[in-house]
């Protein structure tokens, strides 16, 4: 079990908020209980995950997709009624943290996405260095030669992350260095044409993606916002779980976005 409080602080200087101008708020959102004991981690704080958090009587949620973003509506009412007065009336807390979880280079997202891919980060690029350039790393489990096709990075995106990304490119085409940022980072792949890969990986596509892709001859892959972005809120609760003896469980609701 831990203080609220404590857990809180120390939250906010593992994960560096305070470096983030960011399009929320990062930390405590919601204050509920001052012990937490049971986190529940997942990639948005719906209301499904809320319910599931009520179920499994958990003290705390930690996500990656919180509330109060940049521009919406902030008043309490209908779908942010539903999902506050759940948190609010069940005294849960709820953590959140966006880009400084993107950002964290070993617990954040593109972090975890490459352990998950097996690629090897050699180098950064875009503001902030937020997207991460590198190559795929044991390549004989993989039956994988060192400069592989568009098609081979389809079939491994898929059998690791359990779904099939959209593809724009040459499949028979050969690649070398990837490029990745996961999430709505679309707007990155200019930035990563520029760094000179050979595809670009991110969670979401918009119409001028397909464009820009075909028109450069780097591939893109949309391999998934909700799919790209499981790896690092899981990540972070299974560290806090081992870190202070506390509960962690990760529920995963399905998004096919």
């Amino acid at each position: 079990m831990i203080n609220r409080d404590i857990l809180t602080k120390f939250l906010e200087k593992k994960l560096n908020i305070k470096k983030y101008e960011d399009y929320c708020p990062n930390g405590l959102q919601v204050e509920g209980r001052s012990k937490i004991n049971v986190i529940i981690t997942g990639v948005t704080a719906s209301l499904d995950l809320i319910k599931t958090a009520v179920d499994m009587k958990a003290d705390a949620i930690l996500v990656h997709h919180g509330y109060f973003w940049r521009g919406e509506d902030f008043n309490v009412i209908g779908i942010n009624k539903k999902r506050l007065e759940q948190l609010i009336m069940n005294k849960i807390n709820l953590y959140v943290y966006h880009l400084p979880l993107d950002m964290h280079p070993r617990l954040g997202n593109n972090a975890q996405l490459a352990k998950i891919l097996n690629f090897s980060c050699t180098r950064r690029f875009s503001k902030n260095n937020i997207g991460w350039i590198g190559k795929i790393i044991n390549f004989k489990k993989y039956n994988f030669q060192e400069i592989i096709t568009i098609k081979d990075l389809f079939n491994h995106i898929t059998r690791k992350i359990g779904r099939k990304p959209i593809v724009i490119g040459n499949l028979d085409k050969k690649i070398d260095e990837i490029g990745w940022c996961t999430g709505a980072a679309q707007n990155l792949l200019i930035d990563a044409i520029n760094a000179g890969v050979s595809a670009y990986i991110s969670g979401e596509i918009s119409e001028s993606t397909v464009y820009t892709s075909r028109e450069s001859g780097v591939a893109y892959f949309a391999a998934g916002h909700h799919a790209t972005e499981r790896y690092g809120i899981k990540a972070l609760g299974e560290y806090l779980e081992k870190k202070f003896k506390i509960n962690n469980y990760f529920i995963d609701i399905d998004n096919i976005i």
